[in-house]
């Protein structure tokens, strides 16, 4: 293999890592030990037994990395899983991404779903679709429309969060409505609807409808929607 050539894979076979320029997966491939790449795209079925590093990743079939995968832009139509750490500096995701360890980069837009066994950190982090994250969630901005389902994530810290409920033009009389629930939350300006949390804690804290609060702690202001519940308020 020359340096640098590109990959092309159509039919089914494993392959040797390396470094190469493109890598298109089409059929069955498998990569047996780490590979360097600038655009890693699959539109089949792809299994990477090690580690992946590319400025490029987009996914329109099935992809899995046992080891840990480092890429500058991400697009995720199909789904894809990686056993260890992702660093994802752009992603967006309109599949389904699942991560064994720490997912982390700058930019997240989450339209598909996402489930993370440790911590996700981002500068912002936008989320239209679904999360289950079993650590902490930070980003200095956090942004999450609940449209179905539970999205849950064990802390989520940030400068500012709003969480607010969007309506599904897709289910039946929109009975069908997204919950968040985790079990701290903590940010500077913080907004919330149709959450559960044990304890709330910032500067200026709204709570809207929907919401069931154990704790909230607060520094400046708070103020409490009608149809939400609040069990003990402190000011700190």
């Amino acid at each position: 293999m020359k340096k640098d050539a590109n990959l092309i894979i159509n039919g089914s076979g494993s392959y040797p890592g390396g470094r190469y320029d493109k890598i298109r997966i089409r059929g069955e491939g498998t990569i047996v030990n780490d590979v360097e790449c600038s655009s890693f795209h699959v539109y089949g079925t792809s299994e990477a037994v090690e580690n992946v590093k590319t400025g490029s990743v987009k996914i329109l079939g099935e992809a899995e990395v046992k080891g840990n995968i480092e890429a500058e832009e991400t697009l995720i139509m199909g789904t894809m899983s990686v056993g260890s750490r992702a660093q994802l500096k752009k992603i967006k995701i309109l599949g389904l991404l699942e991560v064994g360890e720490r997912l982390f980069g700058d930019q997240a837009s989450i339209k598909g779903s996402i489930v993370v066994n440790g911590d996700v950190e981002y500068e912002t982090f936008d989320s239209s679709g679904g999360f289950e994250i079993k650590g902490l969630l930070t980003a200095d901005t956090i942004k999450v429309g609940l449209r179905f389902g539970q999205s849950t994530a064990e802390e989520i810290g940030g400068g500012k969060i709003t969480v607010k409920k969007k309506k599904n033009s897709l289910l039946p009389f929109g009975k069908e409505v997204g919950t968040l629930k985790a079990k701290v939350i903590e940010g500077d300006d913080i907004f919330l609807e149709n959450t559960t949390a044990d304890i709330v804690r910032g500067n200026q804290v709204k709570i809207g409808q929907g919401c069931q609060i154990g704790l909230v702690e607060y520094r400046e202001h708070l103020s409490q929607d009608s149809q939400a519940t609040i069990k003990t308020k402190t000011k700190i």
